[in-house]
């Protein structure tokens, strides 16, 4: 294995387990609001409330890192230039704050209005609450602009621990917050909640500073529209801020549609969201973010044959992964949603509900998880218009999906048109950057997705006999639900590792490798 497999290999292990620690942290975070305050209007009020703090985060912020930030300074790090690499990273973090400081104003000022666009089938009550949930929400984004712009120039440097630190801080301080907070006699206290989010994003961002101290902060107070580099930046960033945007529409149109169905139903997409996304962030996110940098610099340096190779491999190791959770979280769907979050205010028939939105996000996941690789390939090639111009095609798809899908399936239709979306999208990213880069080892792709999908295929069945098995023994409660799906979960494991070595996958040798190499250096 080269050097450079090496290095990507180790940089994603390390993230997967900070994303493992902050998943579960998040899912704990989700189990306590379920449990306080069930799934009804309140929680519907709280997961609305996020809409436009995400939205001015992933307008000013989220695009500019991560299409075009750390593509220009890993260049000019790469070129030996970081002096003028710094006066380019502080003419945009000043341009960036001055803008955000002037919309969460705004923001501020006009959250009632804003939120009966996006939630009409909300009542009075519901809005007062949450507008009181947006205004405390809306200095997240201040925060988060800091530790994400903090975290762009490490990842440049190829540092990703505080970051990933960091998010497993930001949960642990929106759990701690709630709980001390939270009262279910009175709803408004969901805002201890609210008020966690802001801590954490402030504690993700002091985590960082010390690494970026010993990498040297160059900070200058400048803001130098003409330097090429803040141009360069300006340039890509448009049009996957206007992508992100795009993304922030899909989901208000999502609210939008759920506020008008049976309350809570906003909070059963959010829940089985949540669910479905852990494997992506867990997995995939962390391949694609200690991928990026290497894409970057081969790009740079042209490099073609390597960047079809890193861009291969990272796609076939996370549809190796990504696959088998997916089938695996189908069939185990109704203890892993008991487990999780039937106690307390939360029911079974809301556990029935929400095991509806969460079987068509799992269908998805794959194709989520691929698109969080593919965009960023473009980027690398800093072609950002690319995966805009297909993403308005995926949202074009999506939006119809609901319109049509809504009323037969109510949430699950709702979740369904997004995954008919992901592997639209995934599907048009992959033949156009073939186009660009010529042939892309699809033969490889293609048998590493379907040894992947048989040895999954053959795990859902042994697991699926164990599930209602186990369920007629043991019943239904939490901790019998929390055995069976840990049982289950081991079980699956096993039968697809089996399958996976008996078919002579290469991704299986070296997720063992690398498992084998922590275990040594934890000894």
């Amino acid at each position: 294995m080269s050097s450079t497999n090496r290095t990507l290999l180790k940089a994603a292990g390390f993230l997967m387990a900070a994303q493992m620690a902050s998943r579960l942290l998040g899912f704990l975070r989700e189990t306590l609001i379920a449990g306080f305050f069930g799934q009804s209007r309140v929680t519907d009020a709280y997961n609305t409330a996020f809409i436009l703090p995400d939205l001015l985060y992933w307008l000013l912020v989220g695009g500019v890192l991560s299409a075009a930030f750390i593509p220009v300074f890993s260049e000019y790090i790469a070129q030996g230039n970081e002096d003028e690499g710094w006066r380019v990273v502080s003419s945009v973090v000043n341009i960036i704050f001055l803008a955000l400081g002037l919309f969460v104003l705004f923001g501020l000022f006009f959250t009632p209005e804003f939120l009966k666009l996006m939630v009409p089938g909300f009542q009075a009550k519901d809005i007062a609450l949450t507008t009181h949930l947006t205004r405390i929400l809306l200095m997240q984004p201040l925060f988060m602009a800091f530790s994400g712009l903090t975290m762009g120039v490490l990842n440049s440097y190829k540092i990703f621990w505080p970051s990933a630190l960091g998010t497993v801080l930001y949960n642990a301080s929106v759990i701690f917050f709630g709980t001390i907070l939270a009262n279910p006699g009175k709803p408004e206290s969901i805002s201890g909640f609210a008020v966690g989010v802001v801590v954490g994003a402030l504690v993700n961002f002091a985590i960082q500073i010390p690494a970026l101290r010993k990498v040297g902060i160059r900070y200058h107070p400048i803001i130098d529209w003409r330097h090429p580099g803040v141009r360069r930046i300006s340039a890509l960033a448009v049009p996957i801020i206007l992508s992100y945007s795009l993304n922030q529409i899909q989901i208000a149109v999502n609210n939008n549609f759920g506020s008008t169905l049976f309350p809570g139903s906003i909070s059963a997409i959010w829940y089985s969201s949540r669910l479905f996304q852990m494997p992506v962030g867990i997995f995939a996110l962390a391949i694609a973010v200690a991928s990026f940098p290497t894409m970057t610099e081969q790009a740079a340096l042209k490099q073609w044959d390597s960047l079809r190779e890193t861009i291969s491999r990272t796609i076939r190791m996370v549809v190796f992964i990504t696959l088998p959770v997916s089938v695996g979280m189908i069939v185990l769907r109704f203890p892993l949603i008991r487990a999780l979050f039937q106690h307390g205010h939360f029911t079974a028939e809301d556990t029935a509900r929400t095991t509806v939105p969460l079987l068509y996000f799992c269908l998805g996941i794959s194709a989520q998880s691929v698109i969080q690789i593919l965009p960023r390939a473009f980027y690398a090639l800093q072609d950002t218009w690319t995966p805009v111009v297909l993403g308005l095609i995926s949202m074009a798809i999506d939006i119809l999906c609901m319109f049509l899908l809504v009323h037969p399936l109510a949430a699950g239709g709702l979740a369904l048109a997004d995954t008919v979306s992901a592997v639209v999208n995934m599907f048009l990213l992959f033949y156009v950057l073939r186009k660009k880069l010529g042939k892309m080892d699809g033969r490889n792709m293609l048998g590493t997705g379907l040894k992947t999908l048989l040895s999954s295929l053959l795990m859902a069945a042994v697991i699926w006999v164990w599930n209602q098995w186990a369920t007629r023994f043991l019943g239904v409660k939490t901790i019998s639900s929390l055995i069976v799906l840990i049982s289950g979960t081991v079980l699956g494991a096993l039968v697809f590792a089996v399958a996976a070595k008996l078919l002579k996958m290469e991704e299986f040798d070296q997720t063992i490798g690398l498992l084998q190499r922590r275990f040594r250096r934890a000894s």
